[in-house]
């Protein structure tokens, strides 16, 4: 198979890996009650960059915060940018997510997006790297999401108690175990 980062076909596979991963563990396993409707409705942007380094990465992110802002919620409800090539290490997507920081305060959008990551190491401070719960962060790739923060608040509000999430998805990922998840039969990077 051709993995250059522009070949179609490897784009194709990272899409639908991508959309496999949404489908059978975002919203099979309800672990975001909102994703559901966003996907359906079509208003997920899917991005995938080529970038190898942070410098380049940084740029896309910047390209695509603005392409959201100027873009109508009906079409663009949400952005992934998926970057397979770069940050293919947790720790360092973390340490990004710094930079991402600086980026959301230069262009006046703390408080317009949010950018929360997913990576098929993703791990929680606290927690061992096997411990199953880890999982609610895993995708198949790098992904950072670009989330409207009026969309996040909408849905706070409409939501009658938005810190059950966290404590449904621990519940759901400790009762599927790894055994169910390997069920799921999500294939996720081979770099990582």
């Amino acid at each position: 198979m051709n993995t250059q980062p522009n070949s179609s076909e490897h784009r194709d596979e990272i899409l639908s890996k991508t959309k496999e991963w949404i489908l059978k563990s975002v919203i099979g396993l309800n672990l975001c009650p909102f994703a559901k409707p966003t996907f359906q409705s079509n208003t997920i942007r899917y991005v995938i960059s080529s970038a190898k380094n942070r410098k380049d990465l940084l740029f896309e992110l910047e390209t695509e915060l603005k392409q959201l802002v100027l873009t109508d919620p009906l079409i663009t409800e949400t952005t992934l940018l998926i970057h397979p090539f770069v940050l293919t290490d947790f720790l360092d997507q973390n340490d990004f997510l710094d930079d991402t920081d600086v980026l959301l305060d230069r262009l006046d959008l703390e408080g317009t997006i949010q950018i929360a990551n997913f990576h098929p190491q993703f791990q929680f401070a606290d927690k061992s790297i096997n411990d199953i719960t880890n999982f609610v962060g895993r995708s198949p790739y790098p992904i950072l999401h670009l989330l409207r923060e009026d969309s996040i608040s909408r849905i706070v509000d409409s939501h009658p108690n938005i810190d059950s999430i966290y404590e449904n998805n621990r519940k759901t990922l400790l009762k599927l175990g790894h055994e169910g998840w390997q069920k799921l039969g999500l294939k996720f990077s081979e770099r990582n």
